[in-house]
């Protein structure tokens, strides 16, 4: 049984469809577009990640280290 990956971490060996998604998700924050456009490209992205990965907040819960 594979281990339950617990958040994304950029240095990992990802897939370049898991790095893509991670990148558009941080993107997608900054653009000026229409709100509800960004907001139901985010949640099918979190959606994605709790099918596929077993974790929904794999892509926002990375602990955030001093400095």
């Amino acid at each position: 049984m594979r281990e339950e990956l617990k958040w994304h971490d950029e240095k990992a060996d990802n897939s370049p469809w898991i790095n893509a998604l991670a990148d558009l998700r941080q993107r997608a924050t900054r653009e000026g577009h229409c709100f509800q456009h960004v907001q139901a490209i985010a949640v099918a992205i979190d959606q994605y990640a709790e099918k596929a990965l077993g974790n929904r907040d794999y892509f926002l819960n990375k602990p955030y280290g001093v400095g």
